[in-house]
């Protein structure tokens, strides 16, 4: 049975077999105990700035894979319980077949690195086991999940953290997804030095942890982490954490995200939830550091909310109907923020897209920014003024070139 597949490397006229420019398509079972027949694959279709979702049934996901599996993208990668099979085209068209048979999981903690292998666990809802494919299992304990709270010391994820468990594999997946740009970057730089990663706003680091632990133990990758938060409480407390754990080059400091200078800029900058123009001056530390990705789960947008009001749009304005009712033009701002946000980032450089972190059930900010540094232009606006210098038709306007 097809546990997951992920197809890239798109032929040049793939909008014209698929109707859009994709990139990349990302498919995994529905491990959802109520699931229908035609709901039995979640697919992921992936373009430069966005993603669609589709759904599909064992048979029309066999369809699919047979008319685009190294055809209409060159690479196809399919997992099943006890193997790993590639399907690959060369540039002249012919399609080779390659098969990787899956061992058992170790169960040794030094090597989990091993268990991206499946195992029985039960969902959230505690309804029948199900198979899931994680990047940090359930059963098998990893140090500081079972110190933060989150396992058991047998490594059984406890039922009242499922959702933060959920929340930091989804996470690690965007970490995975960007580290071939990463290490394409740094190559191209000539730098061989740790990859350096700064989480802002980290509070409790269930993040910092898991991306130190990601990219050390399960990707064997020499790196560096940081982690910076205003309490001073809680970096005392992961401060002692990482050291009581053996964890070299992961460390804490107490600071503010809007006068940070740091030392040497960084590969990656990840901020989750860092509440308002906490997010903009993050990002536009990344940008004036020329750091290789971002990844950012913005959180409570209130800089332009409050800006907005009916009297801020004319009359005439297409906004304005947005600025009618209290909950509409809270959700209105905050799309329009990210929207502002993600258009400043490809104007320095990046290519941008919005993705769901999570599904809203478990948490409602559940937007993600993932951006990748592909040149070397500068910003025409700073973010560290952007929300609070400019009102929302200012701003767009200028950001569509008018006066």
């Amino acid at each position: 049975m097809i546990l997951s597949v992920t197809l890239s490397k798109p032929v040049k006229n793939i909008s014209s077999i698929l109707g859009d420019d994709y990139v990349r398509v990302k498919i995994k079972r529905n491990v959802s105990s109520g699931a229908k027949a035609d709901e039995a694959y979640l697919a992921e279709f992936f373009t430069e700035k966005q993603v669609f979702h589709k759904k599909f049934s064992e048979e029309s996901l066999g369809e699919f894979l047979g008319r685009n599996a190294g055809i209409s993208f060159k690479v196809c990668v399919e997992r099943t319980e006890d193997s790993e099979i590639q399907i690959l085209a060369n540039k002249k068209g012919k399609i080779s077949w390659l098969e990787k048979k899956i061992g058992k999981p170790n169960s040794d903690l030094g090597e989990v690195a091993s268990a991206f292998k499946n195992i029985k666990m039960k969902t959230g809802s505690g309804s029948s086991n199900q198979t899931k494919n994680r990047i940090l299992p359930d059963g098998i304990p990893v140090p500081f999940l079972v110190r933060l709270g989150i396992q058991t010391a047998e490594g059984k994820v406890i039922a009242s953290k499922y959702d933060k468990f959920r929340q930091i594999n989804r996470f690690l997946e965007f970490v995975d997804d960007i580290l071939p740009d990463v290490t394409r970057i740094r190559t191209e730089r000539g730098d061989s030095s740790p990859v350096r990663v700064v989480d802002f706003g980290s509070g409790k680091s269930y993040l910092t942890f898991a991306v130190h632990y990601f990219l050390t133990e399960v990707r064997k990758i020499d790196c560096e982490v940081f982690g910076l938060d205003l309490k001073k409480d809680v970096i005392e407390y992961c401060s002692k954490l990482s050291s009581e754990l053996g964890l070299k080059n992961l460390n804490f400091a107490v600071g503010d995200i809007s006068d940070y200078s740091g030392g040497k800029s960084p590969d990656i900058v990840v901020t989750l939830h860092a509440c308002d123009t906490a997010t903009d001056y993050a990002l536009d530390y990344a940008v004036k550091s020329g750091v290789s990705a971002i990844l950012s789960v913005p959180c409570c947008q209130h800089e332009l909310n409050a800006q907005l009001s009916k009297s801020s749009a004319p009359k005439d304005s297409p906004f304005e109907p947005f600025l009618r009712y209290g909950l509409i033009k809270e959700r209105f701002a905050a799309l329009a923020t990210d929207a502002i946000r993600a258009e400043l980032l490809e104007k320095s450089g990046y290519k941008v897209q919005i993705l769901e972190f999570i599904d809203s059930g478990n948490t409602p900010k559940n937007l993600l920014i993932r951006a990748v540094k592909s040149g070397n232009r500068e910003c025409p606006l700073g973010f560290e003024s952007l929300l609070s210098a400019l009102s929302l038709n200012q701003t767009l306007r200028k950001l569509m070139g008018e006066k």
